[in-house]
């Protein structure tokens, strides 16, 4: 874990997963100050990570936002904290933290579940363009 860049927060997604990849595409897109790393679930360095977490690999089927030494989130409390740091309007979606853990997370997990039967699924992760190749660990 010493190894993480410092002053970057680290997304975990899944490498194969065709909404994943759109997700990370739009997070790149509106990550103006340059706060956000990304790594594969799939990965050595992301199984490395969730097992410093003590998140179970195998049960795993969210984003994560890692800030290290800091915090971490998941699911949709993940997605709103990405969000926040995107800044301008996109803050105003701090306002969902209001509805209930346990109902976003439900809604999370039933799109989670459905991922490959309505995006699709890639045979391996997608391989970043060289100017996006700093962006991913």
């Amino acid at each position: 874990m010493e190894n993480l860049p410092k002053n970057k927060k680290i997304i975990l997604f899944d490498g194969v997963c065709n909404l994943c990849d759109t997700a990370v595409q739009f997070i790149i897109k509106h990550d103006k100050k340059d706060v956000f790393r990304f790594v594969a679930l799939q990965s050595e360095l992301g199984i490395s990570i969730c097992k410093h977490l003590g998140i179970s690999f195998s049960k795993m089927d969210s984003i994560i936002l890692f800030n290290p030494g800091v915090a971490y989130f998941y699911k949709s409390s993940a997605a709103i904290e990405i969000a926040r740091d995107f800044g301008g309007f996109w803050k105003m979606l701090f306002v969902f933290r209001i509805i209930p853990i346990f109902i976003s997370d439900r809604i999370y997990d039933y799109v989670a579940k459905n991922r490959y039967n309505w995006y699709g699924k890639k045979e391996s992760c997608m391989i970043p363009t060289p100017e996006l190749k700093a962006k991913f660990l």
